[in-house]
């Protein structure tokens, strides 16, 4: 069993039905959610969009290989109406999941890095990891969570 600390993101259409219904999902296709961080209400990261962007993280307990909860994570999203056109690049989406970390494991595998290889730069995926696991050691840099949140928050 290991423990994946996973971010939910959305901008479009109803960000906390969509977060509701993918907690669901996940319980029943992946494992069993042990946490949720807070609500975090954020600007648009990497384009500019009208709305702000709802995120939570989840601390989810499973067995599965982390391949295969990549692949659940992007067939949730696809049920809940992502659309990710080619090349398109940070624009709006209606749910967007990903893997933060999963403990202190590294994984550099074409369609799957863990830890999220951007995420000591975002403060939006940061503050809600932070509500669940500030002291894990991200284990490529070797600062805990809530240091990164703290440095990413201090960036000019």
């Amino acid at each position: 069993m290991a423990e994946f600390t996973l971010l939910m993101g959305a901008d479009m259409g109803d960000p906390p039905a969509a977060f509701a219904h993918a907690v669901r999902l996940i319980s029943g296709r992946i494992g069993t959610v042990l946490a949720t961080s807070r609500d975090h209400w954020t600007e648009p990261w990497g384009f500019k969009g009208d709305r702000l962007f709802l995120n939570r993280a989840l601390l989810v307990e499973t067995s599965m290989p982390p391949r295969n909860v990549m692949e659940e994570l992007l067939a949730i999203e696809r049920q809940l109406g992502r659309v990710r056109p080619p090349g398109s690049g940070y624009a709006s989406r209606t749910i967007d999941l990903d893997i933060l970390f999963i403990g202190e494991h590294v994984i550099d595998a074409p369609g799957l890095t863990v830890p999220h290889p951007r995420v000591h730069q975002r403060a939006f995926a940061l503050g809600p990891a932070a509500d669940l696991v500030p002291d894990l050691v991200h284990p490529v840099l070797g600062h805990t969570v809530l240091h990164l949140l703290n440095q990413a928050l201090n960036r000019p």
